[in-house]
C-alpha cells in the first residue's frame, strides 16, 4: 500500500478539454470560464477573451497541505498556441508548474508539451515524468483498412531541449513531497474493457503497424483528500475506468476513492460497455464523477442517469474545481 500526503485542498483548472458551456450551472465548488477570465483581467466577453475547446486535455493540479502548494501540469493537450492562449486568458502562469506528468502517447495529450515547456522553463528546468513506451508510432485503422497515422509526440530529447529534466521510466513514483502519485502499469483484469481494436503502433516506420487496443502505457495520477479520500485523474482510459479504480484501490488499500476526473473513453466501439462500465463504477461509492474529454455523450446520459447531477459534474474547458 501506497502513502500520499494528505491534501488540505485541491483545485483543478481545465485548461484544454472537448467541450465549453459556461452557460449551465454549476455546483458550489466550480467556477465556471466566464467568471475565471473575467477575473484575470478581461474586459468584455468575446472569441479573443475566452478559451478554445478541442479534442484533448490538460489540467492544472494545484495541491494545499498546511502552508505548502506544489502545481502540477497533468498532460498538454493537442497544441501549444491554444493551450498558452488559454491558459493566458485564465490568468495561469504556467511558469509556476513545479513538474509535469504526461499519461500516454498520444497527440491529444501531448502535442502542446513542448509549448508548454518553453513558458515553464525560461528561467528553470522541470521534472516531465513519461514512461519509454510512450514514444511508439500511433495510428488508427479505418474500416475501409486504410492506416491514419496520429501526428508523431515528441521524444526524450527533443523534451530535453526544451528545458525538461526526463524522467522516462515504467515505474510508479511519488510526485512533489508525495503531493501526487503517478502510477505504474495499470494491469487489465475486468472481462469486459478490451481497448480499441482500431488503434495501431509500430516502433518506425520502416516496419508493419500491430494492433495497439490496449495503450499499455497509458498511467493515472491520484491525490489523497483530506476527510475525502482519492481523487484519481485518468485521462483516456484506455486501460479502461473499472480497471483505473481497481488498480487505485489495491494500491492505496483502505483509502476511500472519493471522485474520479477525466477522459472514460466510452464512445465508438466501446459504447457497447457503457452499461456495464456504470454498473461497476457502482461499486466505488464515488461521491464525485467529472466526465470529460473522450467519455462521449451517450455515457454522459448514461452516468446522469445513474448517479444523478450531485455526483455527474462534466468538465469544461476553462472551469475551475475546488475540492
Amino acid at each position: 500500500m501506497k502513502s500520499l500526503r494528505l491534501l488540505d485542498k485541491l483545485v483543478v483548472d481545465v485548461l484544454i478539454d472537448n467541450q465549453t458551456d459556461s452557460y449551465s450551472t454549476k455546483p458550489d465548488n466550480v467556477s465556471p470560464e466566464f467568471k475565471n477570465v473575467l477575473d484575470a483581467g478581461a474586459k468584455e466577453l468575446s472569441g479573443t477573451t475566452l478559451c478554445c475547446a478541442q479534442l484533448g486535455l490538460s489540467l492544472l493540479l494545484t495541491g494545499h497541505c498546511g502552508g505548502a502548494t506544489h502545481k502540477l501540469l497533468f498532460d498538454a493537450g493537442p497544441e501549444g498556441a491554444m493551450l498558452v492562449r488559454n491558459c493566458k486568458n485564465l490568468g495561469i502562469a504556467l511558469g509556476g508548474v513545479e513538474e509535469v506528468a504526461i499519461t500516454h502517447g498520444h497527440w491529444d495529450h501531448m502535442g502542446g508539451l513542448t509549448a508548454a515547456l518553453d513558458e515553464i522553463t525560461g528561467k528553470r528546468k522541470v521534472s516531465c515524468h513519461v514512461n519509454p513506451g510512450m514514444f511508439l508510432e500511433r495510428g488508427v485503422k479505418l474500416a475501409d483498412g486504410r492506416i491514419i497515422p496520429f501526428e508523431i509526440v515528441p521524444g526524450p530529447q527533443v523534451l530535453s531541449d526544451h528545458g525538461a529534466l526526463v524522467v522516462n521510466d515504467f515505474g510508479e513514483r511519488g510526485l512533489l513531497d508525495d503531493f501526487f502519485y503517478l502510477s505504474g502499469e495499470i494491469p487489465r483484469v475486468t472481462t469486459f474493457e478490451k481497448g480499441r481494436i482500431d488503434h495501431m503502433c509500430r516502433e518506425e516506420q520502416s516496419e508493419p503497424w500491430r494492433p495497439d487496443p490496449f495503450v499499455m502505457d497509458e498511467r493515472y495520477v491520484a491525490v489523497n483528500l483530506r476527510d475525502k479520500g482519492l481523487v484519481v485523474f485518468s485521462a483516456c482510459s484506455h486501460a479502461g475506468i473499472i480497471n483505473v479504480l481497481r488498480d487505485a484501490k489495491n494500491v492505496f488499500g483502505n483509502t476511500p476513492l472519493y471522485c474520479v476526473f477525466g477522459g472514460l473513453h466510452l464512445v465508438g466501439s466501446l459504447e457497447k460497455i457503457i452499461a456495464e462500465t456504470v454498473d461497476d463504477l457502482k461499486t466505488f461509492a464515488l461521491k464525485q464523477i467529472v466526465p470529460a474529454h473522450c467519455t462521449g455523450w451517450r455515457a454522459l446520459c448514461a452516468l446522469v442517469n445513474a448517479f444523478g447531477e450531485e455526483v455527474v459534474v462534466p468538465s469544461q474547458v476553462g472551469s475551475r474545481y475546488t475540492f
